[in-house]
């Protein structure tokens, strides 16, 4: 074979096989990568939607403000319907009219509204559940008049997280300590003055908002 008839069946083999081992790295990889990250994605949120079901279908959940909530009543479905948890706390149902939610478990909350129904019928059979869950627990402790967990929205403030504790008591001092767990790293602990969260000029930066879990100690 002559050097020219090599070159003729050398140089298309070569085309051949870059051409093969381009298609087979460049594309599958990025696809892949592609793939790995939109799984990771989707389990995210479904561990997500997980944690949430979970969380409203514990018996003791205490419902919060911005909770969705479906009310069903039997027999009634002029008073049966969705309704979120206002920021005062309360719902508004057809017939009983306002009604208290935060703060209660959706078994209570479910007593209540057939207590409230005793005026109209004899017998009600409600059943609340918890739809979509849009708040969370933190606990408030210390010097202040009502220490204890609360449930709040996710845009609740450190000053506003005190006052829904009845706001400082007589012995408290300007010291306030906010406790946050991070996953995964080591516990935080901010120590804030009362006076820059009130006062305009600080207010802005110290004001913090909460996050689940987190714990206010007011001395």
């Amino acid at each position: 074979m002559t050097e020219q008839m090599k070159k003729i069946f050398f140089l298309p083999a070569l085309f051949i096989l870059l051409t093969a081992f381009f298609m087979a790295s460049t594309p599958t990889g990025a696809v892949a990568a592609e793939k790995k990250a939109q799984s990771s994605k989707k389990a995210a949120s479904q561990e997500k939607q997980e944690q949430d079901k979970g969380t409203a279908q514990d018996p003791d959940y205490l419902i919060g403000i911005e909770d969705v909530l479906e009310i069903s009543v039997w027999k009634n479905p002029e008073i049966s319907k969705t309704v979120q948890v206002r920021p005062d706390g309360m719902i508004t149902l057809p017939l009983i009219g306002d009604v208290k939610a935060s703060g209660l478990t959706p078994i209570q909350l479910r007593e209540e509204i057939n207590n409230r129904l005793k005026a109209y019928q004899e017998t009600a059979i409600t059943s609340v559940i918890v739809q979509d869950v849009r708040s969370y627990k933190i606990f408030v402790l210390g010097e202040v008049l009502n220490p204890g967990t609360y449930m709040v929205s996710r845009r609740t403030t450190l000053l506003q997280a005190i006052a829904m504790a009845g706001g400082l008591s007589q012995f408290a001092s300007n010291s306030i300590v906010l406790v946050r767990e991070n996953l995964g790293e080591e516990t935080e602990k901010i120590k804030i003055r009362f006076s820059d969260i009130v006062d305009e000029d600080e207010k802005r930066d110290k004001n913090v908002v909460l996050k689940p879990g987190d714990t206010l100690f007011v001395r």
